[in-house]
């Protein structure tokens, strides 16, 4: 649910990135934060406790346009990879406008994707919320290690709505931002619909 600031004339869109830990979530957020303009991001904020941790920051991207005479401002959230951090991760999925689904592409970490994958949807429609209609891509990370699931057997098993996936390395800025910017697109699709 988009939070509109009258006052500064801006929409303010959540967009969680969410899966297994150690999948690449913060890496992709460090990345995007380390590439946008200081002049259009806030600050990088940490929240952590002595065993999670969750990544923050908002950023207002220039180029997108107005919505009816207001900028957007995207929230980006990390959430804990953890299964057992489950009420740090639905308070963080509160007031979602999009998802980034991220996978570990490891055949090793299989289990946990579709595990994080059912616990998202779960905690979604704990909060009236399904993943139906609600905007989201996915992404599969760290395709440049050995031993990495064919992209078509994680898409079999992640993807079976059709979602927009992209294969990604996130340490090295690879597919980082093809995945956020389809998210936002997708986020705006929906924002325009409801003015």
């Amino acid at each position: 649910m988009s939070f509109i600031n009258y006052s500064s004339r801006e929409i303010n869109c959540k967009i969680v990135y969410y899966g297994p830990g150690l999948c690449g979530k913060t890496t992709n957020l460090s990345f995007i934060f380390k590439k946008t303009n200081p002049e259009h991001r806030g600050k990088m904020i940490s929240l952590a406790t002595e065993t999670e941790r969750t990544l923050f920051f908002d950023f207002l991207p220039l180029s997108l346009g107005d919505i009816k005479g207001f900028k957007t401002r995207f929230h980006l959230y990390t959430v804990p990879g953890q299964i057992f951090y489950d009420a740090s991760r639905k308070l963080i999925l509160k007031g979602v406008d999009g998802i980034v689904f991220v996978a570990d592409s490891q055949i090793e970490r299989m289990d946990a994707n579709m595990e994080s994958f059912e616990n998202m949807k779960i905690n979604l429609k704990e909060q009236s919320y399904d993943l139906a209609g609600i905007p989201y891509v996915i992404q599969y990370n760290k395709r440049d290690l050995p031993g990495v699931a064919p992209v078509a057997e994680l898409k079999k098993i992640l993807n079976v709505d059709g979602a927009p996936d992209f294969e990604a390395v996130a340490a090295a800025g690879v597919g980082v931002f093809e995945t956020l910017k389809a998210v936002v697109k997708l986020v705006l699709i929906e924002l325009k619909k409801g003015t």
